[in-house]
């Protein structure tokens, strides 16, 4: 029997699951399909959040110190695994007329945020079209990384494998087993499974699983559809945001453009209206693209809430019961943190970030 059942084996599932077993613990990652393979596969990667001033503090603070803990978390699962999972200074380029909010959200978070006219925009970018600047300043954030998502949650269940953890996928989970007010186990597709811990961490289907006992999150899914071209290296060397539209280059000169915010349940279908959108939105930021072909086009579901603020807590009703899910568009930013906060709030350690901000009974 497993010392504990992560059910969700995305990437916010592996960071914790990866906290816990350096912690001397036996885990078992539940997924209903292939580990690493929804919203953690399908976003943009970028360890920041789009426009990080929009948030609550309590949003800022993981994604602080996550992004201080990801170049020593990507070395270590790369000399683990042989995996680069291309953990890249780009840069944070923001052509969105906030600098005020930007200026007073940095002064409070101390990030290397500057403002910039339109020739140092070109220095930055110089593929950025001149008609997404004006005469405003930019947003530069130099330091801004970005990691290739899908090679990361590869590299982190073979480092995780390596580690001992054991991975149920094409699993299920259906509900809970309770001896009165105590966790005893989940119920999956393929049976029970016994521990006397269990953490959802299971994205945009948490809030679905947890109803079955009475307990109430906001969290519904969110579809995103992106796009990705296949360009050549450094021909974009930035990620440039331009109202909610973000351009992503990657080391190979592949482009990711994203993403669309959709409200339509468990639907992952892709659409050609979305599709075009993109397209349109990427040669309008950086028209350099008009020359390069549309190589992919999916779409994933984020664990979308009205704050982005995700629940990481311990379930009062439930003994044994704990939650790490709600991460809206930041599970790559937030991930690292919000596993360190979840390991210390179930091994009883000292916590490493002020856990009231993340609990069922926030304010």
């Amino acid at each position: 029997m497993s010392d504990i059942l992560i059910v969700g084996g995305g990437i916010i599932g592996m960071l914790t699951a990866r906290e816990l077993s350096l912690a001397g613990m036996q885990v078992t990652v539940v997924e209903q399909g292939e580990a690493g393979h929804e919203s953690s596969w399908a976003g943009g990667g970028i360890v920041s959040p789009l426009y990080p001033w929009r948030y609550p503090a309590a949003v800022s603070a993981l994604a602080k110190w996550g992004q201080a803990f990801y170049p020593e978390l990507i070395a270590e699962i790369k000399d683990a695994t042989g995996i680069d999972a291309e953990l890249i200074q780009s840069g944070l380029l923001m052509l969105d007329d906030e600098p005020e909010k930007a200026l007073e959200w940095a002064v409070k978070w101390s990030p290397n945020l500057q403002l910039i006219d339109k020739n140092e925009v070109y220095e930055v970018e110089p593929e950025v079209a001149e008609a997404c600047i004006g005469n405003k300043k930019a947003i530069w954030m130099p330091d801004i990384r970005q990691v290739r998502n899908p090679r990361l949650v590869k590299a982190m269940k073979q480092y995780l494998l390596k580690c001992g953890v054991q991975f149920l996928e094409q699993t299920e989970v259906t509900g809970f087993t309770q001896n009165a007010n105590q966790i005893t186990g989940i119920k999956t597709n393929k049976g029970e499974l016994k521990a006397d811990k269990v953490l959802v961490a299971g994205g945009a289907w948490s809030a679905n699983l947890l109803k079955n006992i009475a307990i109430n999150i906001d969290v519904e899914p969110v579809k995103g559809q992106m796009i990705l071209f296949k360009s050549e290296p450094n021909k974009i060397k930035r990620i440039v945001l331009s109202h909610d539209r973000y351009v992503i280059p990657r080391k190979d000169g592949r482009v990711l453009v994203g993403s669309t915010l959709e409200h339509t349940e468990f639907d992952k279908a892709t659409t050609i209206t979305a599709k075009n959108e993109l397209v349109d939105e990427a040669y309008r930021i950086t028209p350099c693209l008009k020359e390069a072909e549309v190589e992919h086009h999916w779409a994933g579901l984020r664990p979308g809430s009205n704050t982005g603020v995700p629940y990481i807590c311990a379930v009062p009703e439930v003994e044994g019961l704990y939650l790490n899910t709600g991460h809206y568009r930041n599970g790559i930013v937030l991930g690292a943190g919000s596993a360190r906060l979840a390991a210390d709030i179930i091994l009883n350690r000292e916590n490493t970030l002020n856990s009231s901000a993340y609990g069922l009974d926030r304010g």
